[in-house]
């Protein structure tokens, strides 16, 4: 699907200000979200909080399982941040279109390339940044690429790169790949008539369901994968 989005210039440098606004406003929702759900804390929760405390515990046990529960005061809140971004960002673009002429004004963050694979690389410079913080800079080497055998050092080189692109592009591919069936469900029901209006209608409502439950699968991969990654990195191989 070839779909323009607004883009404007400083200097000679291109920006692309849809995906700019779509970032800024998943951090507006995420922030907000977690600011209004925080306030009046209870011991006893409930309600909004009860939510909040339970999307926490369930990036906590992703941290225990792959790293430990000595780890999770560490990376408690960058987990808990990433995981509460995808969930939003995944499905921004599977709520609502907004097209002016011919502009996408409105869409996942996600579901643009350079996004997704500059999260990957984001979580590829902090798992490597946290090796080095480990095990000191010549820790981090012989650990992450000369051990158990010093010989798997160009295949662990390579499988640093091919981490970052397969983190990346299969988000990004989920996430592009259910707004552009979204779109042509939408497209090909006003295209055939009033016939089709309820069935395409139906359809799309349940593509969309579909496409929130795959949205929040990825955003589980996402941080299951981190987890896995960043555990490579700061605990010692044998």
């Amino acid at each position: 699907m070839d779909e323009k989005t607004w883009v404007f210039n400083i200097g000679p440098v291109v920006f692309d200000g849809t995906i700019i606004l779509m970032c800024l406003l998943t951090v507006a929702i995420v922030f907000g979200l977690v600011f209004w759900a925080s306030r009046d804390l209870k011991l006893k929760p409930k309600g909004k909080q009860n939510v909040l405390e339970w999307v926490i515990d369930f990036v906590s046990s992703i941290i225990k399982d792959n790293l430990s529960s000595e780890e999770l005061p560490v990376f408690q809140l960058f987990m808990f941040t990433v995981f509460s971004f995808l969930i939003v960002a995944n499905n921004l673009g599977l709520v609502t279109k907004i097209i002016v002429d011919d502009v996408s004004l409105w869409k996942s963050p996600t579901a643009d390339v350079l996004v997704a694979l500059s999260l990957s690389l984001i979580i590829a410079l902090f798992c490597n940044y946290m090796g080095v913080k480990r095990f000191g800079f010549k820790g981090y080497l012989v650990n992450s690429f000369l051990r158990p055998v010093p010989f798997i050092a160009p295949m662990r080189i390579i499988e640093e790169f091919t981490n970052l692109l397969t983190l990346g592009l299969r988000l990004y591919g989920n996430i592009f790949a259910g707004e552009v069936l979204l779109s042509f469900i939408c497209k090909f029901g006003l295209s055939c008539g009033v016939f089709l209006v309820l069935p395409g209608i139906f359809l799309e409502m349940l593509w969309t369901g579909f496409s929130i439950f795959i949205s929040c699968i990825q955003a589980y991969i996402f941080i299951i994968l981190t987890n896995s990654y960043l555990s490579h990195k700061i605990l010692a191989e044998y």
